[in-house]
């Protein structure tokens, strides 16, 4: 394993990192989660991600009573959580004062930590102040509570905007985005975000790098197989993801990388995962799992990297023919 910093903040997190989003109070058993994590830690995974809203609270209890049960030591692991989606009554989501900083003493005491490493706004808030969100979040590292904060699903715009009121203000900027990154969601990471590396030196915690499981492979006859995370109650955008519209040439292409995962030596889902791996503006990896073999097996594409050349990454751009095009002023 190895670790890259965080933008250009001084925090190293693992290129592959281990997140509980639907799996943890879902789809995995306590006894699962627990194996699962160890194996992550034991592998050097050294970032653990997790949200107020997994499992309605109940993934990070689940992760705040493994890391108290493991007895790791504060300084070997980066944890997070995120604010947005926190209940149904007024001030229980969004991004007010309120709702972020009852939200991170919510996570602390679920998480069963006296700080969290990353707070994420886990999506942009057009009812509150970009002002009075800033000025929360700043607060809190200020107070010992956040040591970096930043944002999920956020345009460049509007992370551009929090940035410049931090620095209007001297208050704490946002260090880190966590944005779906594959190689079928490709443009608002390269293109939108492009500056925003270049500028500001952004850092990612990217999720969804097998595109929720479009490039497994499992999805190649068309059909949905049983027991996977596109059937789970309100994932209906999941379902429509991998069969609606666009479906039919995405498993068309997905067959095509296949082969040439083949050809290379390695699986199709090590050549995604470490494809993403390639773009040096991601910090690290999230992986997600259900069972202990998948999470062994995704950590063992790390062995390939050397297969994944420069001639491997132009026939992978043949086969997508999807790479945005950005334009340099």
């Amino acid at each position: 394993m190895e670790y890259r910093r965080l933008g250009r903040s001084g925090l190293l997190v693992s290129e592959y990192s281990f997140g509980s989003w639907l799996t943890f109070g879902l789809q995995v058993g306590d006894t699962v989660a627990e194996e699962c994590m160890k194996i992550a830690y034991d592998a050097g995974i050294n970032f653990f991600d997790n949200a107020e809203v997994y499992a309605n609270g109940q993934s990070e209890i689940v992760m705040g009573n493994i890391l108290k049960k493991m007895g790791w030591s504060r300084d070997t692991f980066v944890v997070s959580s995120k604010v947005y989606w926190g209940g149904d009554k007024p001030n229980q989501k969004g991004l007010s004062r309120k709702h972020v900083i009852e939200a991170c003493h919510a996570a602390l005491k679920r998480l069963q930590v006296d700080y969290l490493d990353l707070y994420y706004c886990h999506r942009p808030d057009l009812n509150t102040p970009i002002e009075e969100t800033v000025r929360a979040m700043s607060d809190l590292i200020a107070q010992g509570k956040v040591l970096y904060w930043g944002t999920s699903e956020w345009s460049a715009q509007e992370i551009q905007e929090a940035y410049s009121v931090a620095r209007q203000y001297n208050l704490v900027p946002p260090t880190m985005e966590q944005p779906q990154y594959n190689m079928f969601h490709r443009e608002r990471f390269e293109k939108e975000y492009h500056r925003l590396f270049q500028d500001i030196g952004l850092g990612t915690t990217i999720w969804s790098p097998l595109a929720s499981g479009l490039l497994t492979g499992k999805y190649n006859d068309g059909k949905l197989p049983g027991n996977t995370r596109a059937e789970l109650e309100g994932l209906d955008w999941l379902k429509e993801r991998l069969t609606g519209e666009g479906a039919k040439e995405r498993i068309e292409k997905v067959k095509q990388l296949g082969n040439l995962a083949n050809e290379l030596g390695m699986s199709l889902v090590h050549m995604a995962l470490l494809w993403c791996l390639k773009n040096p503006n991601v910090s690290t990896v999230i992986l997600g799992a259900s069972k202990t073999s998948q999470l062994q097996d995704n950590l063992s594409s790390l062995q390939h990297k050397d297969l994944l050349t420069d001639d491997a990454m132009e026939r992978i751009e043949e086969i997508l023919q999807n790479k945005p095009k950005i334009v340099v002023f």
